[in-house]
């Protein structure tokens, strides 16, 4: 009971694959995604105090380190079922919500019960924080795609995670994601291997103003 449960129930993340039941060149844990997505946010962070904006850094480390705590108790939900409508999302939010509280309840002491709740809370609303952990989260799943798509994997699972996370960026409006628009994402291209999937043309297509999904052309 207590701190530690918590403590030990951290390994479960190492053993949660994301997106479960798809080929895939490399796996990758959860863990591992919390770890970039705090790498990815710090840097998004330094990119809005350049421009003059104030961040709240305690805030950012405790949202980013911890946004998916949750999934030790519903794993990875596919990001297509998971978004699949507005009224799905929110009942995969409740359920995961209600776990962690209970847990809270159930086992951290009573001194620290609010500290908890504050930590592990949803921490994607659109406060500047909140903005810039759906920015990190959403790139981890551009480069994880993209990886992906570089070796050659088709699976339209990956193109389709690839092309919704860059629409679900370019919609965000902060500093960071035009320096990552700009920037970050043509290096990315450029770096581009050969491959059977045309990337290039995918990323085109997923920030072009008019973008429509079901007017893509086939991958390769």
């Amino acid at each position: 009971m207590g701190i530690h449960k918590y403590f030990r129930s951290l390994n479960e993340l190492e053993r949660i694959i994301r997106c479960p039941g798809k080929f895939k060149f490399e796996e990758h844990s959860v863990a591992a995604h919390s770890w970039k997505v705090v790498q990815y946010a710090k840097t998004l962070a330094d990119i809005e105090e350049k421009h003059g904006v104030s961040i709240d850094w305690k805030k950012l480390y405790e949202i980013t380190s911890s946004h998916d705590y949750g999934e030790i108790f519903i794993g990875d939900i596919k990001t297509p079922v998971k978004h699949a409508s507005p009224q799905l999302r929110q009942l995969i939010q409740q359920v995961e919500e209600g776990m962690v509280y209970n847990f809270i309840e159930e086992n951290i002491p009573e001194e620290f019960k609010d500290i908890f709740h504050n930590q592990l809370r949803e921490g994607k609303d659109n406060t500047t924080e909140g903005l810039i952990l759906e920015v990190a989260d959403k790139m981890d799943q551009v480069y994880e795609a993209f990886a992906e798509l570089q070796k050659g994997n088709t699976e339209k699972e990956f193109v389709k995670m690839y092309r919704q996370a860059l629409i679900k960026i370019k919609h965000i409006n902060l500093h960071c994601v035009d320096y990552f628009l700009n920037h970050i994402l043509p290096d990315m291209i450029n770096d581009e291997m050969m491959s059977s999937v045309d990337i290039r043309r995918i990323t085109e297509e997923a920030l072009a103003p008019d973008f429509i999904e079901d007017s893509c052309k086939p991958l390769v």
